[in-house]
């Protein structure tokens, strides 16, 4: 015997919801899904009207299904908005070229301007040229903090107001505990805010209106949609640290259904004991970007980059910073300790 939906009571149910287990039809799923999420921006405020928002898209699951709801909630309750896509092409043959396509297409379905901007016009590198020099252990560092920077100089050129991008509850869940695992805990007190305020110059605040939505619910969302998106993952990621903690949370998740949202509720709830000394954020002397250190980390990994001295920007070389701001030349010790460092 068919089973009803759980919401209408009316039509046969095609899905039981990973987040609720209810039972629901298919447009009390898309309905409930979007009402979550407005929820979500409303109790934030993550938006003002009038506001530009540029929406971070790569072309994957979930900043299309972030791109086709943030245009349904804003013509469903007129938030008044004006949305900007913006995508960072990392110059990756194979992955990144494959899933802009799949972006182009989103910007004719959606109507919507966009605007890519490229680690190679913007730090004369690519991904692939990265991978080349420092191999596949630590090129995600690289492509983390130069992604990071790149949304930002978009933004600008842009001049939108707000960066909201598709991190959903699982991504806020692994990184807490990637934070914990790594003792770091400067970034585990920011890490489950939805919302980012403007943290100096050249940097744009941002915020995530998927914060609550579990990826799985991301996943049935788009496929009953039938959204255009991009599937495939990075073809340098294998061996990423994130990894590890998403298998660790699908396990904890297979067990206990809620472990994501419990983990994002420890997350939001931890306090630092009193007299921790936590990094002060200042400005790059380079750039000017927001940085804690003389150097922001995108500075140095660049010079590391450029000098042929790659791990420069790995591990901690906090004291060679001024150097590298006077521009003056490594000693042979530093030189020969920095190319015999296993990257």
């Amino acid at each position: 015997m068919p089973v009803l939906c759980s919401s209408c009571a009316e039509k046969r149910a095609v899905l039981k919801r990973p987040k609720t287990a209810h039972s629901l039809c298919k447009d009390c799923f898309f309905w409930a899904f979007e009402e979550e999420v407005h929820q979500t921006i409303v109790s934030a405020q993550l938006f003002k009207h009038g506001e530009t928002v540029g929406i971070g898209a790569s072309g994957g699951k979930d900043s299309t299904v972030l791109a086709h709801i943030m245009k349904v909630l804003n013509e469903r309750y007129n938030y008044g908005l004006k949305l900007l896509l913006l995508s960072v092409d990392e110059g990756i043959t194979g992955y990144r070229d494959d899933s802009l396509e799949t972006v182009k297409r989103n910007q004719q379905q959606y109507e919507l301007p966009l605007k890519i901007v490229s680690y190679e016009e913007l730090y004369g590198w690519t991904m692939d040229a990265i991978v080349k020099q420092v191999g596949l252990k630590n090129n995600c560092t690289f492509c983390g903090v130069f992604r990071r920077q790149a949304l930002d100089r978009g933004a600008m050129m842009l001049k939108v107001d707000k960066i909201c991008t598709g991190h959903n509850a699982d991504d806020v869940a692994e990184t807490v505990l990637m934070n914990v695992l790594r003792g770091d805990i400067a970034r585990l007190r920011r890490c489950t805010a939805i919302s980012t305020a403007s943290e100096g110059e050249g940097v744009v605040p941002r915020c995530k209106p998927l914060k609550y939505a579990y990826e799985k619910e991301i996943v049935l969302y788009a496929y009953f949609k039938k959204l255009d998106y991009f599937s495939t993952e990075c073809i340098y990621s294998p061996n990423a640290y994130r990894g590890h903690a998403r298998t660790f949370l699908k396990d904890l998740e297979a067990v206990r259904p809620s472990a994501i949202m419990d983990v994002i509720h420890s997350g939001e709830n931890l306090s630092v004991r009193e007299g921790v000394k936590m990094p002060v954020q200042g400005t790059c002397g380079r750039c000017g970007y927001i940085s804690s250190q003389t150097l922001c980390k995108s500075c140095v990994l660049l010079e590391g980059l450029n000098r042929g001295l790659p791990r420069l920007g790995i591990g901690k070389h906090h004291r060679l910073h001024g150097k590298i701001l006077s521009q003056q030349p490594l000693t042979q010790a530093e030189e020969r300790k920095l190319k015999t460092l296993e990257l």
